[in-house]
């Protein structure tokens, strides 16, 4: 089974245009599971204790939409959520789940900033020793 993580944000378009990269790997519907994950950052304390257990990937319109297309092209996905830093939290969760790659979605970017990364993406790109792949931002 060839396992990727695919940690994605609050954008729908980016989040789908992950997902079919996902779903166009060879033999995907047979040997992949994709393991969509999105951060919550920001302070939970701001929520009150009875509606923390709302509090959940499923939630998030993006992860429910790349989720469901990929369910659609019968590719084995499951959904992880976490909070704290973003980048430690991809990290760290490619290592819980020995992702075999890392499908980031990247942002479209003004000439000279496509010289560079997005700092999430860069940071896991450098912090990582697995293949990490960006993908288009959607548009």
């Amino acid at each position: 089974m060839y396992r990727v993580l695919v940690p994605v944000d609050d954008d729908v378009d980016r989040a789908l245009t992950q997902a079919r990269y996902v779903a166009d790997l060879p033999a995907a519907t047979e040997e992949v599971e994709a393991v969509l994950l999105f951060v919550f950052t920001g302070d939970s304390e701001d929520i009150p204790s009875e509606y923390r257990q709302f509090k959940t990937a499923d939630r998030i319109q993006s992860v429910r939409r790349a989720r469901d297309f990929l369910e659609d092209e019968a590719v084995s996905v499951q959904v992880r959520d976490d909070s704290g830093d973003t980048t430690q939290d991809i990290i760290r969760v490619a290592d819980d789940v020995d992702a075999d790659a890392i499908v980031l979605g990247g942002r479209k970017r003004s000439p000279a900033g496509k010289a560079i990364f997005g700092s999430t993406t860069q940071s896991v790109i450098l912090n990582t020793d697995r293949p990490v792949v960006v993908t288009g931002s959607g548009d």
